[in-house]
C-alpha cells in the first residue's frame, strides 16, 4: 500500500528529498504523496524513507491504497525501468 500524510504535517520537506520516486510534493497545507508512485520504497529501499525522516511521525500507511510487495516492485519497475532493484528490498 501507498503512503499518505496526515494533517500532523509541519511541512518541513524532510520526506521530499528522501523519496526514491518522487511521489513527494508540496500540497496547499501539507505535504502529500502520490499513491501511484509510492513504492513504500519497495526497490529502492529496505524501509520507507519518508517515514523514517518525518520529525512528527505524519507519514504512515494508506489503507485505502492496499499493495502486494509484488505489485510494489511491478510499479517500481515501472517508474525505474532498465534499473535493478537494490538487494533484500523486496
Amino acid at each position: 500500500m501507498s503512503y499518505f500524510i496526515n494533517t500532523d504535517c509541519i511541512s518541513c520537506s524532510a520526506c521530499e528529498p528522501v523519496c526514491p520516486n518522487q511521489a513527494i510534493s508540496e500540497g496547499t497545507n501539507i505535504f502529500v504523496i502520490d499513491p501511484a508512485k509510492c513504492t513504500e520504497c519497495v526497490g529502492s529501499f529496505k524501509s520507507s524513507q519518508c517515514a523514517e525522516v518525518c520529525p512528527v511521525e505524519a507519514c504512515h500507511t494508506d489503507p485505502g491504497h492496499a499493495e502486494t510487495k509484488e505489485n510494489l516492485l511491478s510499479k517500481w519497475r515501472g517508474l525505474h525501468s532498465g534499473q535493478t532493484p537494490a538487494s533484500g528490498t523486496y
